[in-house]
């Protein structure tokens, strides 16, 4: 697990940044779980914001898009399937 703060002027930067990161950690790493990525703000640090929606989509992948997003579910963007060997 790793809690890296970074200071960004609201929760919607905050889920840019954080889906930017986790994007980019997913292809150095296959640990990544995407899925499960969060962000809080700095004086509520217990409540967390998820990032991807992370429905489950046909054939085992999870739904790739922002938490918010009003398209379909697809798996764009989100490299790392459930189950996959770590």
């Amino acid at each position: 697990m790793i809690h890296l703060p970074v200071g960004v002027p609201d929760l919607l930067r905050a889920r840019i940044f954080a889906r930017t990161a986790a994007r980019v950690l997913v292809r150095l790493s296959r640990a990544v779980d995407v899925g499960e990525v969060t962000v809080s703000r700095e004086d509520e640090q217990g409540v967390h914001h998820r990032v991807f929606c992370d429905r489950r989509l046909p054939g085992g992948a999870r739904c790739g898009l922002p938490t918010d997003h009003v398209a379909a579910c697809t798996s764009r963007g989100n490299q790392r399937r459930y189950g996959a060997a770590g």
